[in-house]
C-alpha cells in the first residue's frame, strides 16, 4: 500500500524482492492463498534508486541509478548490507545487473567515455571491477540504455547481451562472458533520444526477443518487436502494425518451447503463443514495468505502487 516505483524484481524461495526508488529494497511473500501479507522493506536514510536487482543464490545485489553509483551485497533475509561498489562520475547511470552463476555476475549502465559502463564480477559479488573502453565496442553519439525493468541485459551459458536504443538500436554479445565483444544491428526504431530497445529475453542461446519502440509515441506499434534464431545476430521485425506499442518488458514463458511471450508496457500485458507474431491483450494496466515467471502458469509483476501475481489459465 506504498507509493514506491519497482522496475527491478527477483523471484526466488517463495518471495518477490524488490528494488525501488526512495532507497528501498524489500520482499513480499506470495502465499497459495490470497491472503494480504505486508512487504518487509529496508531503507536508507540517503535517498537514491533502484532499478537493478539480482541475485547470485547466496547474496542479493542492488545497485542504484545517478551519481554517485551505489552497489550493495544484501544477506538473503536483507538484514545485512555491505557498499561492494562505488563509482563517481557526472554521468554515471547503471540500468541492469545479472549474474551467470554464483561467481561471476555483470551490471551494465550508460557510457560515461565512449563505450557502455560494464562492471563484472568473478568472485562472488566480492569485488567489481569496471571494463575499459579499449576493450569494448563503441557507442554512437546518443547511443545509450534504459532502465526500464532490469531487462536490458541478458545472460545465459557464457553469454550476454545488451540492447541499447536512443540513436541507434543495436545488440552487443559476448560468448565469452564478458571478454570480447561483437555488435549487432537491429530493425528496430532508432534515431531520437526516447526510441529503441527497452527490453530484451533469450529463451536459449539461440532464440531471443526484444522489444521497445517511442517512449514518447507509446502507441507506435510498428519497428518495436523482433525476433532471432541466430544468437542476435539478424533480426526480424515481428507483428508490424499490430500488438503492443511502447513495451517496458518483455520475458518468455517457461517451458514453451519459445513459442510463448509476454509483454507489459503503455497499453497494458499482452500475450503471443506464436513467438511474436500476434498478440493478445490480457490486462489493460498501464502501471506494471517489468514482469518474471514463477513458472509457466504463474508470473509475477512490479510498477507504479504495486507487486501483483498474474495467473495465466490454460
Amino acid at each position: 500500500m506504498d507509493k514506491i516505483s519497482v522496475r527491478a524484481i527477483v523471484v526466488t524461495d517463495g518471495k518477490v524482492y524488490f528494488a525501488g526508488d526512495k532507497s528501498r529494497v524489500g520482499y513480499v511473500l506470495f502465499p497459495k492463498d490470497d491472503s494480504r501479507i505486508n512487504a518487509e522493506i529496508v531503507s536508507d536514510t540517503l535517498v537514491y534508486e533502484y532499478r537493478s536487482l539480482a541475485t547470485n543464490g547466496k547474496n542479493f545485489f542492488a545497485l542504484s541509478i545517478g551519481n554517485p553509483a551505489r552497489l550493495y551485497k544484501f544477506s538473503k533475509d536483507l538484514a545485512h548490507r555491505t557498499l561492494v561498489y562505488q563509482e563517481n562520475h557526472e554521468k554515471v547511470f547503471y540500468d541492469s545487473m545479472q549474474f551467470w552463476n554464483e561467481k561471476e555476475g555483470m551490471a551494465i549502465g550508460d557510457p560515461t567515455a565512449d563505450c557502455f559502463s560494464i562492471i563484472i564480477t568473478r568472485d562472488g559479488g566480492q569485488t567489481w571491477q569496471k571494463l575499459s573502453c579499449e576493450v569494448l565496442p563503441k557507442l554512437a553519439d546518443g547511443e545509450a540504455a534504459f532502465a526500464a525493468s532490469n531487462t536490458n541485459l541478458i545472460l545465459k551459458g557464457n553469454h550476454a547481451w545488451i540492447v541499447s536504443g536512443g540513436k541507434k538500436a543495436r545488440v552487443f554479445h559476448s560468448a565469452d562472458k564478458g571478454i570480447s565483444w561483437e555488435v549487432f544491428e537491429t530493425p528496430i526504431v532508432q534515431g531520437e533520444s526516447m526510441t529503441g530497445i527497452f527490453t530484451a529475453d533469450f529463451y536459449n542461446e539461440q532464440i531471443g526477443f526484444i522489444a521497445g519502440g517511442n517512449y514518447e509515441k507509446p502507441m507506435q506499434n510498428y519497428q518495436n518487436k523482433a525476433i532471432t534464431t541466430d544468437g542476435g545476430k539478424t533480426w526480424k521485425l515481428v507483428a508490424e502494425n499490430q500488438g503492443f506499442g511502447y513495451a517496458s518488458c518483455v520475458q518468455f514463458v517457461p517451458n514453451s518451447g519459445a513459442k510463448s511471450l509476454v509483454a507489459v508496457g503503455a497499453q497494458g500485458l499482452f500475450y503471443s503463443s506464436d513467438g511474436g507474431e500476434s498478440w493478445q491483450q490480457f490486462l489493460t494496466d498501464t502501471t506494471l514495468y517489468t514482469i518474471r515467471f514463477l513458472d509457466s502458469d504463474t508470473a509475477l509483476a512490479s510498477g507504479k505502487d504495486k507487486i501483483v501475481k498474474i495467473e495465466f489459465k490454460k
